[in-house]
C-alpha cells in the first residue's frame, strides 16, 4: 500500500535533508595535495611530478591543475624552482604568516584583543630569550638600548628600534614560529604605536620597562623576563587608552572652536574671533596615522 507523506512528515524530511555543495576541481586538487603533505606522503623539498603526470593521476584539465597549484605557490606551501618543477616548500613559515596576516585583515580584532594574544605570546619569547640568549645577543639588546636612548627625540626612530629589539627578543628565544607570529602581529599594531609614542611620557617609560626585560634577559631569570614583558605590554596597552582619551578632548575642542565661530563681546569692547588655521588649532592635538 502506498502513503503520501503527511505535511508534518515532509518537513521533518525536508529540515534534516543538505543541499549538495559543489566544489571545484581545483579545490579539490588542493585538498587532496594538502593531505600527502600532512600525511608525509610529500615532505619539504621533494618535487611533485610533472604536470602531465599529475593531470593523469587527478584525471583532470591543465587548467584546473595549474589553478590548483599556483594557489598553493602563492601561500607558500609549494614553490617554483627554475629548470626543476614544483616542490613542496622547505618551511611552512610564508604559509603560517599569509595565513595570520589574512585573518588579522579581514576580520574586525579590536586593539585590544590583539595585544591581549601580543602579550601571551611575547611573554613566552622574554622567558625564552632568558633561558636562551647568549654573550652576543644580550650585548646586541643592550646596543639596541643604547640606540633608543639616543633616539629620544625621533619617534619614528624610536618606534623602528622597539619593533627590532622585541623581533631580536624572539629570536633569541629560538623558536621560529613564535617570531612570525609576533610579527605578523606587530605590523597590524603600527597605528596604535604611532598614537601612543606621541604621549609626552610615553617614549621614557617604555625605555625604562625595556630596560628591566633585559636585566632579567642579562641574569637568565626567565620568571622575571616574563613578568618584565607582561608589565610593559600592558602598560603600552593603557598609555594606548589615554592617548584615546586625549584624542577625544582634542577632537571635542576642535569641533567647540569651529561651532562657535564669529565675534565675542566683552563688557566694554568687541573681540576679533579668530580666523584662518587659528580657529582650527586645538591646544592639543595628536598626529592620526
Amino acid at each position: 500500500m502506498v502513503t503520501k507523506l503527511n505535511h508534518s512528515r515532509a518537513g521533518v524530511i525536508q529540515a534534516k535533508i543538505r543541499p549538495i555543495v559543489r566544489t571545484s576541481i581545483s579545490d579539490k586538487i588542493v585538498e587532496q595535495l594538502m593531505k600527502l603533505i600532512a600525511d608525509g606522503d610529500l615532505r619539504p623539498g621533494q618535487l611533485l611530478p610533472t604536470e602531465k603526470t599529475l593531470c593523469v593521476y587527478f584525471d583532470a584539465g591543465r587548467s584546473s591543475l595549474r589553478e590548483a597549484l599556483q594557489c598553493l605557490c602563492i601561500v607558500g606551501v609549494l614553490s617554483r624552482r627554475a629548470g626543476e618543477g614544483i616542490a613542496v616548500a622547505e618551511g611552512g613559515n610564508k604559509f603560517l604568516q599569509k595565513f595570520v596576516e589574512w585573518r588579522i585583515i579581514t576580520e574586525q580584532h579590536d586593539i585590544e584583543d590583539l595585544m591581549q594574544v601580543r602579550i601571551a605570546l611575547e611573554s613566552v619569547t622574554a622567558e625564552g630569550a632568558a633561558r636562551q640568549a647568549k654573550e652576543e645577543g644580550i650585548a646586541e639588546l643592550c646596543l639596541l638600548l643604547e640606540k633608543m636612548k639616543g633616539a629620544a627625540d625621533d619617534k619614528k626612530l624610536f618606534a623602528a628600534l622597539d619593533l627590532k629589539f622585541h623581533l631580536y627578543l624572539a629570536e633569541a628565544s629560538e623558536n621560529s614560529l613564535l617570531l612570525h607570529l609576533i610579527s605578523t602581529i606587530r605590523n597590524q599594531l603600527e597605528k596604535m604605536i604611532d598614537r601612543v609614542l606621541p604621549l609626552p611620557d610615553a617614549m621614557p617609560l617604555s625605555l625604562k620597562e625595556h630596560i628591566a626585560i633585559v636585566d632579567a634577559v642579562a641574569c637568565h631569570d626567565s620568571a622575571k623576563a616574563c613578568a618584565a614583558m607582561r608589565r610593559h605590554l600592558n602598560a603600552t596597552l593603557k598609555r594606548y587608552h589615554r592617548a584615546l582619551d586625549v584624542q577625544r578632548v582634542s577632537t571635542a575642542s576642535f569641533g567647540h572652536k569651529k561651532s562657535s565661530g564669529g565675534s565675542k563681546q566683552t563688557g566694554k569692547a568687541n573681540v576679533p574671533a579668530k580666523t584662518g588655521a587659528q580657529q582650527y588649532a586645538p591646544e592639543i592635538l595628536l598626529p592620526v596615522h
